[in-house]
């Protein structure tokens, strides 16, 4: 989501703006809906490997993307977003989802992998329109 809002304030491409929009609408709708489940099982998140190395990965990804501008920037967000979607993608399929054992929780990574596909593909055309 950071990153999101780092190209909304800095690109001014058309596609990569409705693509971070996108991004930025569709993460907080996801993470209302993981916050609301976490109240209703009365659990706290943990931490683990697999979420600490996407955030190490993000955070030191943001502040390679923050010192750039114009096109540059945009294609390094984009292509960014193809990569980090393909990882996270890949972790709902392999990791999260087959290690899930509550019924909601599994419902809510399920979505979550349907719509982080279609962030995926979204990501990929753009990148393609940049070239």
């Amino acid at each position: 989501m950071d990153a999101a809002k780092l190209a909304l304030s800095k690109t001014k491409n058309k596609d990569v703006e409705a693509f971070a929009q996108s991004m930025k609408k569709d993460h907080e709708a996801v993470n209302e809906k993981a916050l609301a489940l976490v109240k209703k099982l009365k659990v706290t998140p943990e931490d683990n490997p697999t979420s600490q190395a996407l955030a190490k990965a993000a955070k030191e990804k943001q502040t390679e993307l923050s010192k750039l501008d114009g096109a540059a920037f945009d294609k390094a967000y984009i292509d960014n977003e193809v990569a980090y979607h393909k990882q996270v993608n890949g972790a709902l399929e392999t990791v999260l989802i087959p290690s899930a054992e509550n019924k909601d929780l599994k419902s809510l990574l399920e979505t979550g992998l349907k719509l982080f596909q279609g962030h995926e593909q979204h990501a990929e055309h753009v990148a393609m329109e940049l070239k």
